[in-house]
């Protein structure tokens, strides 16, 4: 028997079509399933009774179905003001973090702009060097007087500089000839970005998007050291923050009372926690899946180039 008819059967099995579906797919389910449990389980946890939650071991179903820790969460107005707070500076900086650091992105990836490397010099030395907590405290609080004021979300986050390097490296890969055919037709800066290099650019400018939203959005510490004392300026994940320590003490006192421990069997810190989450993450989850395209092709495009 010959070396060559051995490695035939060999080859054969291993070339069969089903094989290579097969072990992937199963490799995608167990990614798939290890993924999706935690989320799964917490969503699983947020719907349970509290006592029967605290025994632990809920799985991906309630064992107890219970909609208490929703029922105490959104029973309180606070929550939807936080709310329109925490949508209204998201969109805001989402926009105008895109309008800045979009325009900056494209002058500085101008090669006929002699002083784009310099300033790309000093903007990028800025993400490795950082004033620290205390300047920026002082800076946005007694400087610009920020202080319980809605801007103060919005301006110290209009531009990235990291941002700035994606959305300039993804303008850079594409054909200077469009630039140079818009200028011989005599249109200016504005109109070559808007009418041109904007369209050109919306995968890139939706993962960045995604990035200042999603930011934005889970930010509360901004919150905490500037708008503490301002009730109408707290945020959807501080003020549940608030509520989840609320909930935390309250647990603790009811362990030396009786009465008290009736009050709260239905929900516990544990129920409170996953209905805390889910209901933070769910507009996100909504936003999603209608970037998802755009997220990925923009990731791959942008790191392009260096």
């Amino acid at each position: 028997m010959t070396t060559e008819s051995i490695k035939k059967p060999a080859r054969r099995f291993f070339h069969k079509d089903w094989l290579f579906p097969l072990v992937n797919g199963a490799i995608l389910v167990l990614l798939m399933f290890v993924t999706l449990y935690p989320v799964l389980n917490t969503v699983a946890y947020s719907f349970n009774e509290g006592t029967d939650a605290v025994r632990g071991h809920v799985g991906l179903w309630p064992r107890k179905l219970s909609f208490q820790s929703y029922k105490s969460l959104l029973s309180d107005p606070n929550v939807y003001q936080a709310g329109f707070v925490s949508i209204m500076k998201t969109v805001i900086t989402t926009v105008l973090n895109l309008l800045i650091t979009g325009m900056l992105s494209f002058t500085l990836s101008r090669k006929e702009y002699v002083l784009r490397k310099f300033i790309t010099t000093v903007l990028v030395f800025t993400m490795y060097i950082n004033a620290g907590l205390i300047p920026n405290y002082l800076l946005i609080a007694k400087t610009l007087n920020l202080m319980n004021t809605f801007w103060v979300y919005i301006i110290p986050t209009m531009f990235s500089c990291f941002n700035m390097i994606v959305i300039r490296t993804y303008i850079a890969g594409l054909p200077d000839a469009l630039v140079e055919s818009a200028r011989i037709d005599g249109a200016g800066d504005f109109r070559v970005y808007w009418q041109i290099i904007f369209p050109l650019c919306m995968p890139v400018l939706a993962t960045v998007a995604l990035f200042v939203a999603v930011g934005a959005w889970n930010s509360w510490f901004d919150t905490h050291l500037y708008c503490g004392t301002e009730k109408n300026l707290y945020t959807l994940q501080y003020l549940l923050k608030m509520k989840l320590a609320t909930t935390n003490q309250s647990a603790n006192a009811a362990r030396s009372s009786a009465d008290a421990l009736k009050s709260t069997t239905l929900t516990t810190p544990v129920t409170i926690r996953s209905a805390i989450t889910v209901v933070s993450a769910v507009p996100i989850l909504i936003v999603y899946p209608f970037l998802q395209r755009y997220f990925v092709t923009g990731m791959a495009l942008g790191s392009v180039k260096g």
